[in-house]
């Protein structure tokens, strides 16, 4: 027989206007939904999520009960957004945990999807048992990154995995033996991105009431900043299993594992748990976690596993190289749009053929590109003035076909200016000086008598 008692607080911290985590602690189901989509859409899908698993898994309390009612949230929130046109996009995280029965005996089965966390507190330290559904640790996995650099990393809310994006999701599975003492905490990442292990660790191990607990968990990462929704949500094993080190008490199992099937797979040597199988085997009909495999079903599964890795490589090869590709393709046009762009901007007047002509284009060309002629003017060199001659002769640089039309107009304006001022020629005056010649009468001869 399994005791628990839980507790949970929520807070919509300090920086967002509405709460859209949600989290629920019945007698035999726990979970955390973190909602994403907007202001409504969050809310909504958090909301929507964790009525609809409620709902399937009253109806199908177990672990194979458990993964459909995963599923049956999915598809409760795909619909949804289907539904209604301000809610597409809309889609949440879920961790769960929930208590069942298998073959006569206890044990938690534990669901997650996204990146809210489930964590095992025991003898006084923390692991999370949960792998985020993110970017950033995809990029650990692969060993692009630390660890530390994915907690401060940009694309650390990218989300792989979520509830609702799409009509079908694939979880992460957990079988739990429930060790008395034990403490599970679900919680959002706005509890994760403000406190550290430690801080969690220290919190658990100092207060005793699970409600307590996560009320000051919540308040502390509140005091951290708050800038996320916050909600944790912690079940406590009062009575349970004694730790007789004979099997590990969390394993990884795949979709399909839960029952009583005692060949039933587990995941093992640290893969994925939807991905892989492993090497220890589920519980056998009598509920006792045992080792069932044979040898040659071992190889078998190594040798899967190996195949799988191979697989992943190629297709991490074939998406970085496409990304390669395509980032290359974007420089080049980029800069080829650029070179275009600053070469079809630009006009020039210039003389050619004894007349003024408008070019498209660069001085002398640019790049692979040579000036095109627009326009031949009809101007004659002879019809500008004098001095704009020479920078006319060389090419004179314009930003627009309209600026360039406009330097040639003005040019005529101005010798025509020129020509109108211009003072008429003073005509030539001939002086003609006539000289009269007085020619004396001749003298007069009186008449008389001798």
């Amino acid at each position: 027989m399994t005791v628990l008692r839980s507790g949970t607080a929520t807070d919509t911290g300090l920086v967002r206007s509405s709460n859209q985590d949600l989290g629920i602690a019945t007698s035999s189901l726990f979970a955390v939904a973190d909602g994403m989509g907007g202001h409504a859409g969050g809310e909504v899908a958090s909301k929507v999520a964790i009525e609809a698993l409620q709902q399937a898994f009253g109806q199908h309390p177990s672990g194979p009960g458990l993964a459909e009612a995963v599923s049956s949230a999915n598809t409760a929130v795909w619909v949804a957004s289907q539904e209604r046109a301000d809610l597409r996009g809309m889609g949440t995280t879920l961790t769960a945990v929930a208590l069942v029965n298998e073959g006569g005996r206890d044990v938690l089965a534990l669901v997650n999807v996204g990146d809210s966390r489930s964590y095992r507190f025991h003898d006084g330290e923390l692991t999370q048992i949960t792998t985020d559904h993110s970017l950033a640790e995809e990029m650990v996995r692969n060993g692009e990154i630390t660890p530390a650099e994915a907690m401060v990393h940009p694309h650390r809310h990218i989300l792989t995995r979520a509830l609702g994006v799409s009509p079908e999701v694939s979880a992460d599975l957990w079988r739990i033996r429930p060790e008395q003492g034990d403490r599970y905490l679900l919680c959002s990442d706005g509890l994760t991105n403000e406190l550290s292990d430690d801080e969690i660790t220290e919190i658990l191990a100092s207060i005793h009431s699970p409600q307590d607990a996560v009320e000051s968990l919540v308040q502390a990462a509140r005091d951290h900043g708050g800038s996320d929704n916050i909600t944790a949500v912690l079940v406590d094993v009062i009575i349970g299993d004694s730790d007789d080190g004979s099997t590990p008490a969390v394993m990884p199992v795949e979709p399909g594992a839960f029952g009583d099937d005692p060949s039933a797979s587990v995941a093992g040597d640290g893969a994925s748990p939807t991905t892989a199988t492993g090497d220890a085997a589920a519980p056998a009909a009598g509920g006792a976690f045992v080792e069932s495999d044979t040898l040659k079903g071992r190889e078998r599964r190594r040798a899967r596993r190996r195949e799988r890795r191979r697989k992943g490589a190629r297709r991490l090869l074939t998406f970085r190289a496409l990304l390669v590709v395509v980032i290359l393709a974007a420089v080049i046009y980029g800069a080829f749009y650029a070179v275009r762009w600053y070469n079809n901007n630009s006009f020039f007047v210039k003389t050619h053929d004894n007349q003024l002509v408008i070019y498209q284009g660069r001085i002398g060309g640019f790049l692979w590109y040579h000036p095109v002629v627009v326009q031949h003017t009809g101007v004659r060199p002879s019809n500008v003035p004098a001095p704009y001659l020479p920078s006319i002769t060389a090419g004179v640089q314009e930003s627009s076909l309209a600026n360039a039309r406009t330097y040639v107009k003005n040019l005529k304006a101005a010798q025509k200016s020129t020509q109108t001022t211009t003072p008429p020629p003073v005509p030539t005056t001939t002086t003609t000086t006539t000289t009269t010649t007085t020619v004396p009468a001749p003298p007069t001869t009186a008449a008389g008598g001798i």
